[in-house]
């Protein structure tokens, strides 16, 4: 199973590149573990882009699947080879950032869907099998996450 999580949501700023997540962000990554955690997804391996708010999602998302977090450059953000990627992998959890995500689904799965800031999707055999808006990974992990 490939899954897929958007970042959760930043601070503005610059350098983009180490625009932090917000406590918000930081809550909405968290239920993303925990939710993952709940499902049962047996995440091998977490690739994340090395921009900070990708690898701050990915890095608490991991604590609660106890999955070690490896930066990947062809996450940053740019269009990216999946297969190359993931060769030899199978449980595999991928942390990045839109348009590239969305067009991974689409190429992968024919889906016109777009991952929100946070959001997950899971991809097996071609097939988009879940899209989950950060609000709904909160009420798979039982917590709440406000607005703010």
């Amino acid at each position: 199973m490939l899954w897929l999580l958007r970042h959760a949501e930043a601070a503005h700023g610059r350098p983009d590149d180490e625009r932090p997540l917000t406590r918000r962000g930081l809550r909405h990554a968290e239920a993303a573990g925990h939710a993952l955690a709940r499902l049962g997804s047996a995440i091998e391996v977490c690739l994340t882009s090395p921009k900070l708010r990708a690898r701050q999602t990915a890095e608490r998302a991991c604590e609660a699947l106890g999955v070690p977090v490896t930066v990947e450059p062809a996450l940053s953000g740019q269009p990216f080879d999946i297969g190359e990627l993931t060769a030899g992998l199978e449980h595999v959890l991928l942390v990045g950032h839109d348009p590239s995500f969305s067009m991974t689904l689409h190429d992968l799965t024919g889906a016109q869907a777009r991952l929100a800031k946070g959001g997950l999707a899971a991809v097996k055999k071609g097939e988009l099998v879940v899209l989950l808006r950060p609000s709904e990974l909160s009420a798979i992990a039982g917590t709440e996450v406000g607005s703010r």
